[in-house]
């Protein structure tokens, strides 16, 4: 699943090419998640004015309403002069004057809602529960701490969730809390004020990283250019099970909590 450093290389990779294109037609394949939200021959004569991020969520600001989407589970943006015919995967087409905005989804739980603005219904329903953003400057580090004392659940589960820290996926939050030296199924509320803080850095130092090397390629993300990410190639416990941890040479470990695979070493991780 693209997590949040996909959709922001995603995001930067055709923000700047597709600012104050026209909307010259608007194609759909299959259903996706979620409804349009609008008849596709409204978007046609709108004008993109930028392209945001929140969460996982891509905002593209319209001047009148904007266009949520999703990548869901498998789904990937091209965006290109022209497009190939569309495939059997490709659900949706912005065709605008500055090029072909492609939405291309195996699984289609991918989704592109439009609403009429952020404060809409629609809009709070996906948006509204979504916790601080970890690369913003408000992300502070004793708010974080204080939300993670109100919650019982594993710490990587809490993580997970999204409402005190938005976007730290199943990848990242393995090796946040690697680098924090905190076993991931340490209660959250029993994490204390220093270890807490550290976390925090390794949240952002993890995710800025993963921004930098453009993602991670586990099957076949790749950006708006087609270019693939190499944060995997780094990791340190995510997919390295039964392998050697490249600090201590314990043998990485993983387990399942909530139908995901998590990876830590227990010899850095041992509370």
């Amino acid at each position: 699943m693209p997590e949040l450093p996909e959709v922001e290389v995603t995001r930067l990779s055709f923000a700047e090419r597709i600012a104050g294109a026209h909307i010259e037609q608007v194609r759909m394949g299959k259903p996706l998640r979620w409804p349009l939200g609008c008849a596709p021959a409204e978007l046609v004569g709108r004008q993109v004015q930028a392209v945001r991020r929140r969460g996982k969520y891509l905002l593209l600001d319209l001047d009148r309403g904007l266009l949520l989407l999703h990548l869901g589970m498998s789904g990937s943006l091209s965006f290109a002069p022209s497009q190939p015919p569309p495939g059997t995967h490709d659900h949706f087409d912005l065709v605008t004057s500055r090029g072909v905005l492609r939405l291309n989804d195996p699984r289609r739980f991918g989704a592109v809602v439009h609403v009429e603005e952020e404060q809409a219904p629609g809009a709070v329903k996906l948006l509204g529960a979504l916790g601080v953003e970890p690369l913003d400057d408000g992300f502070d580090p004793q708010a974080f701490h204080a939300g993670l004392r109100r919650r019982k659940a594993p710490i990587k589960q809490v993580l997970l969730a999204g409402d005190v820290v938005v976007g730290v996926g199943n990848i990242y939050a393995s090796e946040a809390l690697f680098l924090a030296g905190i076993r991931p199924t340490l209660s959250a509320a029993r994490i204390s004020r220093p270890r807490a803080l550290k976390l925090h850095a390794a949240i952002r130092d993890v995710l800025a990283r993963a921004v930098a090397q453009g993602g991670s390629t586990l099957r076949d993300f790749s950006n708006a250019h087609g270019e693939s990410g190499y944060f995997q190639l780094e990791a340190m416990v995510y997919g390295r099970a039964a392998q050697p941890c490249r600090v201590c040479g314990t043998t990485v470990r993983v387990i399942r909590q909530g139908q995901r695979a998590t990876f830590y070493c227990p010899s850095c991780q041992k509370a």
